[in-house]
C-alpha cells in the first residue's frame, strides 16, 4: 500500500512541521470552535485543493467538494443534500461572510456533462444526474459558437452554482442586507492562474 505509506509519511511531516509551527492556533480551534469566515464551494478534483490554491491557516475556510463545483437549486424535501446541508449550516450556523464558487480547467464532471460517462457502472450514473445541475447551461454552450466548449461550460457552472445559491432563502436574504456576499472564480490548471468573475459583465479576468 504505498499510496496510503505516503500519506502516513505526510502526517509525520504535518505533526514535525505545519501542526508544530501552528500549535497555539489549534490549542485557540479546539477551545473556541470553528468561526471561519468564507465557505468555499469547489471540485473534489485532486489538482485543485483550495487550501492550497488560497494558501489558508487552519480555521479560515469551511470547505465543501464535490463533482465539478456545483451547487443545487434549494430544494426543501426528504432527499439526502449533502451539498446543500453544508451550505445551512455554514451560513446559519457558522455564519460566513463569503461564499466562493471556485471552478477549474480539465474538469472531468463537466466533460462527462459533455460527452457523458461510461464507467463500467450498470444502471444510472449518480455522475449523469448530478450533472444534470447544468443540462440548461450545457444546451446553450453546445449550441453556441465556442472554440472550446469545456471551458465555456466549466465557466457557466460557475454561475449556474451562484444562481442556485441565491435561490436558498436565507442566502438571498443575508446578501440582500450586505450581511453575505457570493463570489465565483476559475483557476487553470496549466497555467495556475486564478480568474475572478465580474457579475455585472459576467466575465472573468485575472487575479
Amino acid at each position: 500500500m504505498p499510496a496510503f505509506a505516503e500519506l502516513l509519511r505526510g502526517y509525520d511531516r504535518f505533526r514535525g512541521r505545519s501542526y508544530a509551527m501552528q500549535k497555539s492556533r489549534y490549542d485557540q480551534l479546539a477551545s473556541e470552535g470553528q468561526h471561519p469566515p468564507v465557505m468555499i464551494i469547489s471540485c473534489c478534483d485532486s489538482r485543485v485543493d483550495p487550501t492550497t490554491i488560497f494558501d489558508t491557516v487552519p480555521g479560515q475556510v469551511f470547505a465543501v467538494r464535490n463533482v465539478a463545483n456545483l451547487v443545487p437549486p434549494y430544494a426543501p424535501d426528504s432527499n439526502l443534500h449533502g451539498t446543500s446541508a453544508a451550505i445551512e449550516f455554514a451560513v446559519l450556523g457558522l455564519h460566513v461572510r463569503h461564499i466562493v464558487i471556485m471552478g477549474h480547467g480539465q474538469c472531468g464532471g463537466i466533460k462527462a456533462s459533455l460527452s457523458g460517462t461510461d464507467l463500467g457502472e450498470p444502471g444510472p450514473s449518480f455522475i449523469d444526474n448530478w450533472m444534470s445541475i447544468v443540462s440548461e447551461a450545457r444546451e446553450k454552450v453546445v449550441s453556441g459558437q465556442h472554440e472550446d466548449p469545456q471551458r465555456a461550460l466549466e465557466l457557466e457552472a460557475i454561475k449556474v452554482s451562484i444562481k442556485n445559491l441565491r435561490s436558498f432563502p436565507y442566502v438571498c436574504e443575508l446578501e440582500q442586507n450586505g450581511e453575505l456576499k457570493l463570489h465565483g472564480c476559475f483557476f487553470a490548471i496549466h497555467d495556475g492562474v486564478l480568474h475572478i468573475l465580474d457579475e455585472e459583465s459576467g466575465k472573468f479576468t485575472e487575479a
